[in-house]
């Protein structure tokens, strides 16, 4: 039988003290809003804000179409896992369906490598924070806002869960309200015909006036891709939440629905007002055109109030992957495939050694500005690294699907939240991923992050390789072979 087909005892539970229901383990104390702007604080990061100026510089008008695609796709992806969790209310994340559908290592790998992925973008994030505090101090060393911001962002999830998600409600609406008012600003600038000091003027032309929507040819298309994956990193971020969400089975499906409205909103719009009002040749790939576009137009209060903005953006963004990351090493502890240390509770029902160890980690993105001569550079390596294992998860993801509709068909027909197009989009949508990891192999940058990224895998292989052979992982095997068999 599988280790998720019945609910856990008491006994089964980690230790903790208990809320007041009496209840061990992790605590349901996310309510529909909080889901809600988690789910939007994890789709719109620092890879908008900071990332898209280089995709820009590298794609120009086309990065549209980019970042349509990959949000398109990646919908899909999301609705596999929704259905999924849903399918079985014991499953706190997708390492734990995925250990369940597809073995014990699939756990694992699955588990590991999404803490790795939010440790790489968290440490992208403390690099783009640094980069946020220079613009207004740039006499001050990179690496102080870097290590106050891994320290603050500790701080800020030692308290309840709840705690995390009203302070991620509010970073989250902060983003919202920012991209709303340049989308508004914006398109009054393109109908007002707006002049900036160098010359351009606000316009829709701007769009197809240089070199139409492809000005930077096929390849220059597919190099938009490298960057603007990263973007969307983060968008699985609401799967994390299951376990300390209230009724899930209504509240992740909205916050999953809700996808395709906010890539279309939050990226398409968006980038479609900013290459209008600044053409995009006068976008810089160093610098967020968020900030770069007020300050083209002279409006240096607004380029400092969005400057603020994206700073609050990226420390949003790593808010959530030091949570995400925490929850994930709790689970993993759990099962066996971490120190048992990891999956200890504080009195207020938060994993705190599991946060401390990716606070930890952390650091290393402090490490990166202290002794790095480009942010920008640092912010690509790491970007490429964080995308290559996110597709790794989400074609988990993908594949512990397709096992579930041919083990388990009837929880399939039984599910009031299908995955729209089943087996073949997730096809499809696997192919997409084979594309991407091809267009990585394009630019010098990117090709370099994409040989490094393997090492982390035999890493994985070499732990699982000494692990498996304990007794719980021994036990953990037979159950799963036991119910393969059956």
């Amino acid at each position: 039988m599988s280790e998720y087909t019945k609910p856990r005892v008491a006994s089964e539970a980690p230790t903790g003290a208990a809320d007041e229901s009496h209840e061990p383990g992790l605590s349901r104390q996310l309510s529909n809003r909080h889901i809600q702007l988690i789910a939007i604080g994890g789709a719109i990061g620092t890879g908008l804000f900071m990332g898209s100026g280089k995709t820009i510089s590298l794609a120009g008008p086309s990065v549209i179409f980019v970042y349509m695609i990959i949000g398109s796709l990646l919908f899909f992806v999301m609705r596999a896992m929704g259905e999924l969790l849903l399918s079985n209310t014991n499953y706190k994340s997708f390492a734990d369906f995925a250990a369940d559908l597809l073995g014990p290592w699939a756990g694992f790998f699955t588990g590991w490598t999404y803490w790795f992925c939010w440790i790489v973008t968290g440490i992208a994030d403390v690099i783009a924070i640094a980069g946020y505090v220079s613009y207004w101090s740039g006499s001050l060393p990179l690496w102080i806002p870097a290590l106050v911001s891994v320290a603050l962002l500790i701080g800020l999830n030692l308290p309840t869960v709840k705690a995390f998600g009203e302070t991620e409600f509010w970073f989250a609406l902060v983003k919202i309200v920012a991209i709303v008012g340049l989308i508004v600003v914006g398109l009054a600038m393109v109908f007002s015909h707006f002049t900036a000091p160098g010359g351009a003027e606000a316009s829709f032309a701007n769009l197809w006036n240089d070199g139409g929507f492809f000005p930077t040819g096929f390849m220059g298309f597919v190099a938009g891709f490298q960057i603007a994956t990263f973007a969307f990193v983060g968008i699985e971020l609401v799967g994390t939440t299951a376990a300390e969400a209230k009724d899930p089975e209504k509240n992740l499906p909205k916050a999953i629905n809700s996808i395709p409205v906010r890539v279309m909103l939050f990226y398409v719009v968006a980038l479609v007002v900013i290459i209008s009002v600044t053409p995009w040749r006068e976008i810089s790939a160093d610098r967020s055109p968020f900030v770069a576009m007020f300050t083209l137009a002279g409006l240096g209060i607004a380029a400092s109030v969005i400057n603020f903005v994206v700073l609050t953006s990226a420390a949003s963004s790593a808010n959530s992957g030091i949570y995400s990351t925490s929850r994930m090493v709790y689970g993993l502890a759990e099962q066996g495939d971490a120190p048992a240390s990891f999956g200890k509770l504080t009195s207020r029902r938060v994993p705190a050694n599991a946060l401390y160890l990716s606070g930890v980690f952390l650091l290393a993105g402090v490490v990166m500005v202290a002794v790095g001569s480009s942010l920008i550079e640092a912010f690509t390596i790491v970007t490429t690294i964080s995308s290559l294992c996110f597709i790794f998860v989400w074609t988990i993801i993908l594949i512990s699907y397709i096992v579930y509709r041919k083990r388990r068909p009837h929880l399939h027909e039984a599910s009031t939240y299908k995955m729209p197009g089943g087996i073949p989009m997730c096809y499809v949508v696997m192919a997409f991923f084979g594309f991407l990891i091809w267009a990585f192999t394009q630019k010098e940058d990117t090709l370099q992050a994409l040989l490094i990224t393997p090492v982390w895998f035999a890493v994985l292989g070499v732990a699982w390789a000494i692990i498996r052979r304990r007794p719980v992982q021994m036990a953990r095997a037979a159950a799963f072979q036991d119910g393969t068999d059956k």
